[in-house]
């Protein structure tokens, strides 16, 4: 059975969308596709890395993100370091 042309525009725009999200375009920054969900999540997990979600105030998280750009690494390994400090106190 033949596809109706409406059908198949839709199926292509559907999957011309799905290649850029792989491609990593229309998120700010990204220029290169990294690993997938489900294979970051594995590689994660093999480093011994667990989810941990947090609700913390605007003006921190803004620090946050200022020292991870002024240390050119990540927003994860300032936190794990901040914490790693407090901890050790």
């Amino acid at each position: 059975m033949a596809m109706k042309p409406a059908e198949l525009q839709k199926l292509n725009a559907m999957k011309l969308v799905n290649q850029m999200k792989q491609a990593g375009h229309g998120r700010p920054g990204s220029t290169v596709a990294g690993p997938d969900r489900r294979e970051q999540r594995r590689l994660d997990q093999a480093a011994g890395l667990v989810p941990f979600a947090v609700k913390l105030n605007n003006d921190l998280i803004n620090r946050i993100r200022a020292l991870a750009a002024e240390r050119k690494t990540g927003i994860n390994e300032i936190v794990a370091e901040l914490l790693q400090k407090a901890l050790t106190k």
